[in-house]
């Protein structure tokens, strides 16, 4: 069996809370592991607080974000996307490099660093004209009461 829902959700800061606790319950639900709802909830927070703040002009069309999860079998990739400006070109001769993160130790800007390490595969890339899409993979975990639970 598989899960797989989407939400337009306004730039507020208040949407952030919204799309975490719709995975949390999503997952609690189906049976995932507790610390890997963690993982991936908190990994979804930092993408939906980069588009919040970084994804666009205040009219209409870029005035929100989508956010799309899919749990099938024992693989769960959560999407968001934006209408912003897009992440920085890399300062690289190598046109493939995804964008780079911020240093560790910056007073912002380490959310693409904390996503990388809280999923087994992350995707950053921009949509020509069209802003960014963080989008990240993690294996799931099952707990023994699991509805989805994959043999």
């Amino acid at each position: 069996m598989s899960i797989w829902w989407s939400l337009h959700l306004r730039r507020e800061a208040a949407s952030v809370p919204l799309a975490r606790r719709l995975l949390l319950g999503t997952m609690e639900t189906a049976g995932v592991d507790e610390d890997i709802a963690y993982e991936l909830s908190l990994a979804l927070s930092e993408a939906c607080a980069n588009a919040v703040e970084h994804g666009g002009a205040t009219d209409r069309r870029t005035d929100q974000y989508r956010v799309t999860a899919f749990l099938d079998g024992d693989m769960c990739r959560i999407e968001v996307a934006d209408h912003g400006p897009g992440f920085p070109a890399p300062v690289s001769p190598h046109p493939a490099e995804k964008p780079r993160a911020a240093p560790v130790d910056t007073e912002s800007g380490r959310g693409l660093h904390l996503i990388e390490a809280l999923s087994d595969h992350a995707r950053f890339r921009n949509r020509p004209g069209d802003g960014a899409v963080v989008s990240f993979d993690k294996i799931l975990k099952w707990r023994e009461d699991a509805l989805l639970k994959v043999s």
